[in-house]
């Protein structure tokens, strides 16, 4: 649960801060009236974000056993490609996020509401199917589905909080440390997700070494335990990996976290004006 909601936090902060400056500079710049555009371009992305989830929880269900395995264990190396994308993407941009949206929102005013709606779709769409692919990953290899969907949708309704109290001016973050952060344990958590989809994909048979156990401390940690399900929920922590599930998890997290977190140029705390 707390892995999906620090995506659900982190993907909607995003599109969050990237609403606000969009709509603060529409309004410092007199062009209230283009604040439909903008709004209709955000509902389209979450209409968008959410049929694509949906399809890809509903659109499994009737497949076979060894296709939803392949199809599950691919997204998911899908879902960790985009969210390592993602994470380091952000802490490079972030210090230039607000001139670089504005400058788009400036093409998109000259060229008419058609452009502004795409801009906003586009701003925010990203994040949302990212959300969506990520959350669906961790529904299906969930045991309770119903936590990892509570989980990311509390972290966007915290998101939108922040967002609000970003573009009142009630609240100031470094965000660039945040994001360093939330990218971190990200990090930790896709590898997780990693793990799991090559699992999946063992399962179906496309890759070998199913029952070659790297180890199995299952009595020490039962998955029905309280910290084996929170561990499963944070970390998609598992019990007895294979050998391929240890070495690609590994492979994965150390070289990844050692390029993230390596020193920065500092940077100073980002605020949107309103």
């Amino acid at each position: 649960m707390f892995g999906n909601y620090l995506i659900g936090l982190r993907e909607g902060l995003e599109a969050s801060l990237v609403v606000c400056i969009l709509i603060a500079y529409l309004v410092r710049t007199d062009n209230r009236e283009k604040l439909l555009p903008v709004w209709i371009g955000v509902a389209v992305a979450v209409t968008v974000s959410l049929a694509f989830g949906a399809g890809l929880q509903f659109g499994t269900q009737e497949l076979t056993f060894t296709a939803q395995e392949a199809i599950g264990g691919s997204l998911s190396i899908v879902a960790v490609g985009l969210v390592t994308w993602m994470v380091f993407w952000m802490r490079r941009t972030a210090r230039h996020l607000k001139k670089e949206l504005e400058g788009k929102l400036d093409a998109a005013l000259a060229v008419g509401p058609g452009a502004l709606v795409a801009t906003a779709f586009l701003a925010v769409g990203r994040e949302g199917i990212e959300t969506s692919l990520f959350v669906w990953r961790s529904v299906d290899a969930a045991d309770d589905g119903v936590r990892p969907l509570v989980g990311a949708l509390l972290g966007i309704a915290t998101s939108v909080a922040l967002g609000w109290l970003f573009y009142r001016g009630a609240l100031r973050i470094d965000l660039a440390r945040f994001f360093t952060w939330t990218g971190g344990l990200l990090i930790v958590v896709a590898a997780g997700v990693l793990a799991y989809g090559v699992h999946d994909l063992q399962e179906a048979e496309f890759l070998g070494g199913l029952q070659n156990k790297a180890f199995d401390i299952s009595s020490a940690v039962p998955v029905d335990s309280w910290y084996g399900v929170l561990l499963k929920g944070t970390v998609n922590f598992q019990p007895d990996p294979t050998v391929v599930q240890a070495w690609v998890w590994t492979l994965y997290v150390v070289p990844v976290l050692y390029l993230f977190l390596r020193k920065q140029p500092e940077r100073k705390p980002v605020a949107v004006e309103g």
